[in-house]
C-alpha cells in the first residue's frame, strides 16, 4: 500500500527546504535564458531547483515518474503509476524582475487521480497543500469549501492580452465578462491564481494555454473544496498536453460558461 501521509509529508518538506534555497539565490547572478519566446524564460534557479527535487524522488520513490517543466524528469506517454508534476518556478518573469510573486508547484498523482497538491509562496512564506479528502490548507489554517458567487461579485484572474490584439482569439470575446464582473486581476503565475481561488482571494481564472506542470497542483486543491477545473470549453484537462484553462468556484463556473464562452473558438 503506498503511504500518502509519508509522501505528503516528504513532499513539504523538500518544497519548503528548496524555497531556501530560491530565497538565498536573490543575491547572486541569474544566469537566464529564452526558451520559446523571448517572454518565455528560464533560469539557472529553476533548473536546479528541478533537478533538486528529481534527486530527492528519485532516491526515496525510484519506481514514481517525473514529469517536470525543465525537462530533466521523464518522457511520459501516460500518467498511470505515480506520478509527480512539478513546475520549480511558476512565474519565471516575476522571479526574474520582482523577486516575488512566485511559486512551486507540485501535483502528485496515481493512474490519473490527483492526490496531493502543493504550491508554495516562497517570499510570502504562504505553503498551500491538499492530500485528497482531507480538505485544503494554507499554512496550517483549514480553508472553507468554495461558495457560489455570481459575475457582477466575482473578481476574475485574466491577462490584459486576452481583451487586447493577440494571435490566439478574438479580444471581442471575452470584453463583455470583463465589463460585467467586479475586478480583474493578473499575477503572472497560473499556480498561485489557482491557489488564490482555493483562498477566496479571487474567483475564477481563465487563461488561453497553459502546459500540465502550471496547473497540476491546482487542480487538485480546487476540486478538494468544490470548485470547476476545465478547458474553456467545459472539458476535462489533459495532463499531458497543453489546454485552454478556466477554473472557478461552484455556479459562477456554470454561468460564465453559458453566458460568455460557450460560443467561444478555443
Amino acid at each position: 500500500m503506498t503511504n500518502w501521509s509519508e509522501i505528503n509529508h516528504n513532499a513539504r518538506e523538500w518544497i519548503k527546504e528548496a524555497g531556501e534555497k530560491i530565497k538565498h539565490s536573490f543575491n547572486k547572478t541569474l544566469v537566464i535564458q529564452t526558451k520559446t519566446n523571448a517572454n518565455d524564460l528560464v533560469t539557472n534557479i529553476d533548473k536546479k531547483t528541478e533537478q533538486y527535487f528529481i534527486g530527492k524522488i528519485r532516491a526515496l520513490y525510484p519506481d514514481h515518474k517525473i514529469l517536470g517543466e525543465e525537462g530533466f524528469g521523464d518522457d511520459l506517454r501516460n500518467l498511470e503509476g505515480i506520478v509527480w508534476i512539478i513546475d520549480p518556478i511558476d512565474g519565471t518573469m516575476n522571479f526574474v524582475h520582482q523577486q516575488r510573486n512566485f511559486a512551486i508547484s507540485i501535483g502528485i498523482y496515481e493512474d490519473g487521480i490527483g492526490k496531493i497538491g502543493l504550491i508554495y509562496d516562497v517570499v510570502h512564506d504562504e505553503l498551500y497543500h491538499t492530500q485528497k479528502g482531507q480538505g485544503v490548507y494554507l499554512n496550517e489554517l483549514l480553508l472553507p469549501p468554495l461558495k457560489e458567487v455570481n459575475v457582477s461579485e466575482a473578481i476574475i484572474g485574466m491577462n490584459a492580452t486576452w481583451v487586447t490584439e493577440n494571435t490566439r482569439i478574438d479580444p471581442s470575446m471575452l470584453s463583455p465578462l470583463v465589463k460585467h464582473a467586479r475586478g480583474t486581476r493578473s499575477y503572472g503565475s497560473a499556480a498561485l491564481e489557482m491557489a488564490y481561488i482555493a483562498s477566496s482571494r479571487l474567483d475564477a481564472y481563465i487563461t488561453l494555454r497553459l502546459a500540465p506542470w502550471d496547473i497540476a497542483a491546482g487542480i487538485i486543491m480546487i476540486e478538494e473544496l468544490g470548485g470547476v477545473a476545465t478547458t474553456l470549453k467545459g472539458e476535462p484537462l489533459n495532463l499531458l498536453n497543453n489546454n485552454s484553462v478556466f477554473i472557478s468556484r461552484p455556479g459562477l463556473h456554470q454561468e460564465i460558461l453559458e453566458k460568455y464562452l460557450k460560443n467561444g473558438k478555443w
